[in-house]
Parts: C-alpha cells; structure tokens; sequence
C-alpha cells in the first residue's frame, strides 16, 4: 500500500509540474501540490526502500560535492556567430540562398542564461553538465535537479540527449537583490547558483529552463528542427512558446521587429533572437565551421547603454595624423561584449559633454561599431575631479599637435611618426583598400619594428625577406604563403582601391570611386590640373587641393613610380558607360526583400552604372530601393524627404541603360 501511494504521489505531482512548467496550465493550487509534496517526503522518510531515483523530492536541494567533475560532450556544444542588423539579417539569408534556394526558418527567443547539456538514460535524467568550452563542460546535475522545469524523468523510456538554458526570472532576480545579493543582472545570478556546490543554494534560487536543441535528431526519426521541439515538448520538456516556423526572410524580419519592441514585456531577458534552418537534410548541406554552424545564426538587439566609471583618458595618433582621446574605463558588458575603451571623438565633444577621469559615465555600442561614450553623469562625482584637457604633443613623436581651422580635431604634422605610418600601412591591406588578407595590426607592427615594412611598396618586397619571416616565431612557410599570395592578387584591384588605400586626405572610399572613374587611370589623375580635379561633381576645392597636393609631393610621385614597377594595376577596371546615369554618383540605400535580385546583385548593378551602396539612412543619401516588408530604414527615409523606388521603379530605371 505504502509503495502503491508513492507512485500516486509521484504521478500527481509530476503532472502538477508539467501543468504549469510545460503546458503553463496549472491545475491544482499551491496548497494541494504542498500538501501532496509534505506526504511524499513523509513516506519517503518513514520508508526509504520505496524511495525512487526519479522522485520530485530529488528536487530538495541537498547533495553537497566537493568539486566539479569534468563532463566530454560527445557531441560539441558549439557557440553561434552573431550579427546586429538588418542588412546582416539579409546577408546570412543570402548566404544560405547560395546552397538552398528556398530556405525554412524557425526564429527562437535567446534567453540570457546559461547552455545545459541534459541526458537521459531509459527516460531518468542521469547527468547535467554545462556548455564549458564546447567540448569539455562541468557535472552539475545535483543542482539542475532542483530545478522543477527540468524533468526528472521524461514520457517514454529511451536515451537522450537534449540542450537548453538555465535562466534566472526578473521576479527571482529582484527577490535575491533585495535580499542582500548583489548580482550585476540576471544572466549571472543564474551562472553563478548552478555553479553552487550546495544544491540547497541552487534551490533557493528558483531557477528555469529552456529545452530548444536535439543534437541528433535523424535518431528519432525526426527531420526539421520544428519537429524536433514539438517531440521534445511531448517528452515533458519545457519549450519557449514564443518559437515560431517561418517560410521567408520577410516573416523572419516581422519576427525580430516585433520582440525588438515588446521584449520587455517579457518575464525573463532575452538579448536577441536565434535563427535556425529547419529541414535537418539543409542544415546537414550547409555543414559547420570549427566554431559555430553555418545554418544558424544569433541576431544581437540594437544598441543599449550601460554605466561604468572613466579610468584615464589616453590618446592615440591615426593614419592622418589626427589625435583621438579615448576612455579607458573599469570593464563592463554591453551586447554581449566586455569593454574596456571608448572613443572620445575629440576635443569639443569632451568638453562638452564634460568628461573626467574618474566619472560615472554612459556607454552604448551598435553591433561592431566602437563604444562611445554617450554622457557623463556629474552628480555621481563623489570628490572634484579634474577637467579635461587636451594635450599638446604628440604621444608618439613629441610634435606639437595643430588644430586645423573649422575642424575638432588635432593633428600630427611630423609625417615620419612612427604611429602614422603604421595606421597607414594597416589601412592599405584594409578590405575596402587593397584588401591583403592576413595583415593584423600586431604583424604589422611586427613588420615595422623589424624594418621590414616602413612604406607601401614594402609589402611587394616581402618576397625577398621569405627566409626570414619564416625564422620568427608563429610565422610558419604555410601562413608566409598566403601573406605573399595575399600581396600577389592585391596588384590585380582597380584603381579605387589604390587611391583608397594610398590615405589621402579627405579621400574615402566614395571620392576614391568617383575620381578613378573620372581619370581612369593614375597617369591622368597625376596630371590633372587643380581646377580639373575641383570641376568634378561631388568634389569640390578641399578634395582637390588635397589630392593636387599628394601627386605634386616628389616622394610620392616616386611612390607611384615603385608601384608600378612591382606590377601594381594603376587602371580604374569597373565596366561603366561613359554617359551620365540615374545613377552616377548617388548614394543608395537597399532595405527590404526584393524578388528579383539578391542583395549582392543589386548593388553591383547599382555600381556598374557609377552609384554608391552603403547600408545605412542619412542626409546623404540619395535614393532608397524598398522592397517587401522595408522597416525602419523606409521610415527614416520618408522622414528625411529622400526619394524612394520600389522594385519596379528600380528595375525600369535600371533598364534604360
């Protein structure tokens, strides 16, 4: 009788927890599922032989270890790489089109939390360990046991293995702070009670769980990933109900506009969304890289701002030979990164903004753009503290810094500064300019303090120091190889990239396009007159003073002769008409989902007929192509009075040239 009443227990209280945890349906109240839960410690106590491995009661919190054990994931625990925009959105999509034509998404919400490898032997949770470094994690099972969203013991008697995320409520949160913990959010209050080596402590936490993986689904029989989490909701996991099967990027984009505005009205943090391919077979054709899959990716919600204290004010020297304070500040997470520095712009904005060491200020970080900082807050100033001022020499060479007239900035005239050069080389093998794989900031500097790379025709050079690079330390003949064929291909760019890559003055990548299309080549440019240069739409006295100037510099007429010598292509190579277009020398934006061409097809239209793509909305934009489902950038558009196509418009006006 006594065994009898053990399993009734059991199987009520077991289906209480899957009411509420699973089915968000709770069908007795708190009073009988306490009441339940008393007897069944009782008879449990009164007769420990009947006592089940699988009990609810397991969930007391009272296992003690002395250390974590060490757990291998047969099955690597791999990370997801992350993107911030909703032009990066359009490019995984992209991407995937290359090898699915017609791909299927699931969009989940990512729960800020902590990743848990659950496995299952005969339907009986035997082990729990966390994500650790993907292939090596840590047993936690006696705490995930006290958790009541994890099931001791699942709905069918089979081996499994599933993975989800430990996460902390907003409620059980702000319950633990105003008990005296002090924990920065609540992503770390959860790392840190799983990582309790009392289960009490993990208990007293009230923790939850999320389920959102099958790392082997074709075991099952099971062949998207929409399936997957259904089998597992049926197995008594609790899965996110917010997870939703999307059939293209235009429902994917309406999905991640709307919890970027109604997130906070949800119960616990997310900080994105995770997209998924949903045909298994699709995810298998698009494979992983070593780190993460290809057919997922993490989208990371727009910037946020967070408070952290200013440790000093440093400067650094940029390739023009501008001075740029920089805030160096007590480390702090935004969007999933931890920051340490912040720029400062110059001058005026910290003078402005009144910035000093030692102040509590705002940072805030869009993506991959560098954290600024947004204000300081003064009230929180404790002690006087210093004002800013702006130093006078360079931190480099000791040159007296000049402020040029109408600018914030200062600058660095000593044109041997060792800074400048090194920024300038960095920029020469930048994507945009001559696109030198290979080339961090640290061999560079390696290089230059080796005297190896002092100017831009020294890469072209390294050919003959190959013996010697391969001597120095982490640079095998593999990785020389591919810096040399790296150099090799660069001398085949057009001429836009060279001009770019050369840094100079007020010559961006925008400038660098239009004067290559205009000369052709840099025989022509060198030769053009002041007055011709300025002539050109678009750019004007300042541009042209400072390009006339650069090719009446004798140094660097020589320095074109060198590049030539070693083969560099001096000849501006886009097939463009030589008739004015719609599109000559407009700024274009695209948003939305076009039916008749990629992302990547467009622009190249676009710039075939002498217009320039960026990704982002300003006063200088030209002209918006929208298409299907555009969001906010259509809305700033139509804000800012800038013309608008749609993909017709686009296409017709694509189709006069």
């Amino acid at each position: 009788m006594v065994e009898k009443r053990i399993d009734e227990l059991i199987k009520i209280i077991d289906k209480a927890n899957h009411d509420y945890y699973t089915l968000d349906n709770p069908t007795i109240t708190d009073q009988e599922y306490d009441r339940y839960m008393e007897e069944l410690l009782r008879l449990e106590n009164e007769y420990p032989n009947y006592k089940r491995s699988d009990s609810p009661t397991q969930r007391v919190g009272s296992e003690v270890i002395s250390e974590f054990k060490k757990v291998t994931h047969e099955i690597p625990m791999l990370s997801l790489g992350d993107i911030f925009n909703e032009d990066e959105i359009y490019e995984f999509d992209e991407r995937i089109r290359k090898t699915i034509p017609n791909p299927k998404y699931v969009a989940e919400l990512k729960i800020d939390g902590l990743s848990v490898s659950l496995l299952y032997k005969n339907g009986l949770l035997v082990r729990a360990a966390t994500r650790g470094d993907g292939t090596f994690g840590e047993d936690i099972t006696h705490n995930a046991k006290t958790i009541k969203d994890i099931p001791l013991k699942i709905n069918k008697p089979i081996d499994i293995e599933v993975r989800g995320e430990i996460y902390m409520s907003k409620a059980s949160f702000n319950k633990l702070n105003e008990n005296g913990a002090n924990f920065a959010n609540p992503r770390n209050a959860a790392a840190g009670s799983v990582r309790q080596l009392d289960s009490k402590v993990a208990k007293s936490r009230n923790l939850s769980n999320f389920i959102y993986h099958l790392p082997d689904p074709e075991d099952y029989g099971i062949r998207t990933h929409f399936d997957a989490l259904n089998f597992m909701k049926e197995l008594g996991f609790v899965i996110n109900p917010n997870n939703r099967k999307l059939n293209n990027i235009n429902e994917l984009i309406s999905y991640i506009d709307y919890w970027t505005k109604n997130r906070s009205s949800l119960p616990y943090e997310i900080d994105g969304i995770v997209i998924k391919v949903n045909d298994i077979d699709d995810q298998q054709k698009l494979g992983y890289t070593a780190r993460t899959p290809k057919w997922a990716i993490a989208y990371k919600f727009p910037a946020e701002e967070v408070l952290t204290k200013v440790r000093d004010i440093i400067f650094t020297v940029g390739r023009t030979g501008q001075v740029t304070p920089s805030a160096i500040l007590e480390p702090v997470r935004v969007m999933g990164s931890l920051i340490s520095k912040a720029t400062l712009h110059n001058e005026d904005y910290v003078v402005d903004k009144d910035i000093r060491v030692g102040d509590v200020v705002a940072i805030k970080k869009a993506g991959d753009v560098i954290p600024e900082v947004v204000k300081s807050l003064p009230e929180r100033r404790e002690v006087p503290l210093k004002k800013f001022e702006m130093i006078k020499n360079c931190p480099i060479c000791g040159s007296v810094l000049v402020r040029k007239e109408s600018e914030s900035a200062y600058y660095c005239l000593n044109e041997h500064c060792p800074a400048k050069k090194q920024e300038k080389l960095i920029h020469y093998t930048s994507r945009h300019a001559m696109n030198i794989e290979g080339f961090g900031d640290r061999i560079i500097e390696d290089f230059y303090n080796l005297g190896f790379l002092t100017d831009y025709e020294d890469f072209y050079k390294l050919g003959h120091h190959k013996e010697d690079l391969m001597e120095l330390e982490g640079y095998g003949q593999k990785s020389v190889n591919k810096l040399l064929e790296e150099i090799e291909n660069s001398k085949n760019l057009s001429l836009e990239r060279l001009l770019f890559g050369l840094s100079i003055r007020h010559v961006g990548r925008k400038t660098a396009d239009i004067l290559a299309r205009n000369f052709k080549n840099i025989d022509n440019l060198m030769n053009a007159s002041l007055e011709d240069i300025a002539s050109i739409k678009d750019i004007g006295m300042t541009i042209a003073k400072s390009v006339n100037k650069f090719f009446s510099d004798e140094k660097n007429i020589e320095l074109i002769s060198k590049l030539k010598d070693f083969g560099v292509n001096m000849y501006y190579l886009k097939d463009v008409s030589e008739e004015e277009t719609l599109f000559t020398d407009k700024t274009f934006v695209l948003t939305g989902s076009l039916d008749r061409f990629t992302r990547d097809l467009a622009k190249e239209k676009i710039e075939s007929l002498g217009g320039i793509v960026t990704s982002s909305v300003s006063k200088k934009t030209d002209v918006v192509v929208a298409g299907l489902e555009a969001g906010s950038k259509l809305t700033k558009a139509k804000d800012l009075g800038i013309t608008i196509w749609d993909e017709e418009e686009f296409i017709n006006n694509l189709s006069k040239y």
